[in-house]
């Protein structure tokens, strides 16, 4: 029987593209936008922001280091922050959270800096149908290690078994199938819906 359901947030509650800022960003540096884009996704630097091993000025400093940027820390922000976008999907995915908040533990599990954080936590309301938010940049890890899935399995108080898990990365959720977790790729709220009733959990609302 299922106790707790894990939710991935971006691309699952929220949508982002990197490339909205990748393009703003590419007049005031000298490297092409796929230099950007493969730096702000994939580097070493953003890794460690979003394991919360370095601090936001930290990364701004490697970041107009690395691109050779022309911008100072304010300007940057709502460049860095700009990227995130709510879709009807998104809409419904919350209203489905916020129905089986009634029934479910629920948390959200999210590989995310302490920048998008704030910025969302305080431009778009998608965080209170969780009972508990498990980010990377607090908890010093990121998926797909196996020791986020743990922590995450820990502070739910239950067992894999006991867990539903859907995220948009096929990757991410083989890594929690590795400890027992019933993972589901997400595509789409209908997908998810019949994912969830395959697992036997009760929708309503």
């Amino acid at each position: 029987m299922v106790k707790a359901i894990i939710f991935d947030l971006g691309n699952v509650l929220i949508n982002f593209d990197h490339r909205i800022a990748v393009r703003k960003i590419s007049p005031l540096c000298v490297k092409t936008e796929e230099e950007i884009f493969n730096f702000f996704f994939d580097s070493p630097l953003t890794g460690l922001f979003e394991e919360g091993m370095i601090e936001p000025g930290e990364f701004f400093s490697g970041v107009k280091k690395a691109l050779k940027l022309n911008i100072d820390y304010e300007a940057f922000l709502p460049v860095w922050n700009g990227i995130f976008f709510l879709t009807a999907s998104n809409r419904s995915v919350y209203r489905l959270a916020k129905a089986l908040r009634k029934n479910y533990r629920l948390a959200l599990l999210s590989n995310i800096n302490t920048l998008h954080f704030d910025y969302l936590k305080d431009n778009f309301p998608v965080f209170d149908p969780f009972h508990n938010l498990l980010l990377s940049f607090q908890m010093k890890l990121k998926k797909p290690d196996v020791r986020i899935y743990k922590k995450a399995l820990a502070a739910l108080g239950v067992q894999p078994q006991e867990t539903f898990y859907t995220d948009d990365r096929p990757e991410l959720i083989e890594s929690a199938g590795r400890l027992g977790i019933q993972g589901f790729v997400f595509r789409g709220v209908e997908q998810l819906k019949n994912d969830l009733m395959d697992a036997g959990i009760e929708i309503s609302g």
